[in-house]
């Protein structure tokens, strides 16, 4: 079993069918290990659930020991987008394989990723060749909304979480991210968790639990 991205991959019980996906992308400088930690408080809730954790194709410009998804070195706003979009085709390719893999179609994975991964999966979700069952985004944004506001296919049900008090990614961006979803007609809704800067703590966890549970229609 070989995919373009190194990944982690935590499987059910070993005498239970895989018959959903979840697919975790880590934040900008970490890497598939650290996403994973948030599986601890969702595998026994979901026990047919494949969990995806796979690396970013780059290693990280300010941290040579992590990955990003897209470099962060210029502040120019095309350059992030131009860099974002090279690697959206990586990681839909690393998306195929996965699907190929375990046999399961876009309608049994969920996306969800958190700060640089949660923007990589809004802009994959939404601009699909076929529908995801959800996008679940943790303190993120919408790279650039005027190009991808031409590029959606697809309208996935989704949910974005924020602590109120982040200040890497400010909580300002899910509210617009949210208003940008809602007038694409795409169903949205958001939680911002009261005094919680930029990591996802166990309230956003809940919270994200629940809604991959009603996507999946797992009791």
């Amino acid at each position: 079993m070989s995919f373009c991205l190194d990944t982690k991959l935590i499987k059910p019980d070993s005498d239970k069918e895989i018959k959903n996906i979840v697919i975790l992308l880590h934040g900008y400088g970490g890497d598939g290990n650290d996403i994973a930690q948030v599986v601890l408080n969702w595998k026994r809730f979901l026990p047919n659930t494949l969990f995806v954790c796979p690396n970013a194709p780059e290693v990280c410009s300010i941290n040579p020991v992590g990955y990003q998804w897209f470099d962060l070195s210029k502040d120019d706003e095309e350059f992030v987008l131009n860099e974002s979009k090279k690697n959206e085709l990586v990681l839909k390719n690393f998306l195929n394989e996965i699907k190929e893999e375990f046999s399961l179609p876009n309608s049994k994975i969920c996306l969800s990723g958190f700060s640089q991964g949660c923007m990589m999966s809004i802009s994959v979700g939404l601009s699909s060749d076929e529908k995801y069952s959800g996008i679940l985004g943790f303190s993120g944004k919408i790279i650039s909304k005027n190009d991808l506001s031409k590029r959606i296919t697809f309208k996935p049900e989704t949910l974005l979480i924020h602590g109120e008090n982040d200040d890497i990614v400010p909580c300002v961006n899910s509210l617009e991210a949210k208003d940008f979803l809602e007038r694409n007609k795409i169903p949205v809704k958001l939680e911002i968790i009261k005094n919680c800067g930029h990591h996802i703590p166990i309230e956003a966890s809940s919270f994200g639990l629940k809604f991959i549970k009603k996507i999946f229609n797992i009791n």
